[in-house]
């Protein structure tokens, strides 16, 4: 049931959003478009969670903790890294993908880092697949709020037109899962798994994993176009769900903290 979970989370949201959508386009009613915006944002972050939950391995966070993760992480990673990105554009003129990547993803490990600190504090168990989740929680908080403000910024900038609005939040509710979410929830299954088993090794695959989710959201930011959000988004998703695997075919006891 848990594995399948996801197809009913899609089927009923967009059954949602397709109601609330076609309400708005006979009506012309302009306040049926917040709840366009919101459920058109986060509709394919959430079936990704769902999905990647459920094909991950012996993970024991609440369903009230991935909410909050992806609440504060959003909030928190999202007006974090806008202020660093303000100041940087503001001082050097510009901010090359690079510093856009580092800001963002370095802001969405906010909230992880301190999720991870108070568990090794209160010495509970630390397991990997916890981490994976988390972070394609945060991920999803971050992309949900951006792809908001760049819906509200469409309608805006195309005078309310409607169908603006839709293009962007299928082009960037899409591709999400390819980009926040993937890169977040990598970067925090490699702090968690280190946390679980420390040693020389999974310490390297910390910073090496975090200079990876830098440079492919780098790529992204910088070359654009549809072949390379294909190829990027393959390598990222597809590296998530070896990690997913790994966590339910490697039956490694956590460490207790």
């Amino acid at each position: 049931m848990r594995q399948w979970a996801w197809a009913g989370v899609l089927v009923v949201g967009g059954a949602l959003f397709g109601a609330v959508l076609a309400t708005l386009v006979a009506t012309g009613n302009p306040n049926f478009v917040p709840t366009v915006i919101l459920l058109g944002s986060a509709l394919v972050p959430v079936t990704f969670l769902t999905f990647a939950a459920g094909r991950s391995g012996e993970w024991q966070l609440a369903a009230t903790t991935l909410a909050a993760a992806a609440l504060f992480g959003g909030v928190v990673g999202t007006v974090t890294a806008g202020i660093v990105e303000y100041d940087a554009i503001r001082r050097l003129g510009a901010l090359p993908a690079v510093g856009i990547g580092l800001a963002e993803e370095a802001a969405k490990l906010i909230v992880p880092v301190a999720m991870l600190a108070w568990a090794v504090l209160r010495r509970r168990d630390v397991r990997t697949a916890d981490g994976l989740v988390l972070g394609i929680a945060v991920g999803l908080g971050f992309a949900v709020l951006e792809t908001m403000g760049y819906a509200f910024t469409a309608l805006i900038a195309s005078r309310g037109d409607v169908g603006a609005v839709e293009q962007t939040l299928f082009l960037r509710g899409l591709l999400s899962p390819a980009g926040h979410m993937a890169w977040t929830a990598l970067a925090c299954g490699a702090l968690w798994r280190w946390a679980a088993a420390p040693s020389p090794r999974t310490l390297a695959a910390v910073p090496l994993t975090l200079a990876a989710t830098v440079t492919l959201h780098a790529c992204w930011d910088g070359i654009g176009g549809v072949a390379a959000y294909a190829v990027l988004g393959a390598v990222s998703v597809g590296w998530l769900l070896w990690e997913l695997h790994r966590t339910r075919t490697l039956r490694i006891t956590p460490a207790r903290v």
